[in-house]
């Protein structure tokens, strides 16, 4: 199993993400969050085909599903998502993801 922590920003809300793999083209997502909007969301995720959610971002059911119930498109929870299946089928190593706003005159 693979779980994820996101804080999402300025909406103030988290979302704890747990990826675990069923069989060798299959895994079982839970979010658990306060947004409505995910909470809806990860209702469709599971139980999905992996590999067909890694390829090309506008094939991704991820992607894809994830602009249809998400009302602000800049939202990292899907990609949090994608990165915990890519950890849980060994695509990836475990490696933290972050984006820091810096004021100009900061380097």
């Amino acid at each position: 199993m693979t779980r994820v922590v996101v804080d999402a920003g300025i909406c103030g809300f988290t979302a704890v993400i747990e990826v675990h793999r069923v069989d060798a083209k299959t895994v079982r997502i839970v979010i658990a969050s306060d947004c409505e909007m995910i909470s809806k969301w990860a209702e469709q995720l599971s139980p999905l085909d992996w590999p067909s959610s890694l390829g090309h971002p506008e094939d991704s059911f991820v992607i894809k599903s994830g602009l249809h119930h998400i009302g602000h498109v800049a939202c990292p929870i899907p990609i949090a998502v994608l990165k915990a299946i890519e950890v849980e089928v060994g695509a990836a190593a475990p490696k933290d993801v972050s984006i820091r706003f810096h004021d100009a005159g900061e380097e």
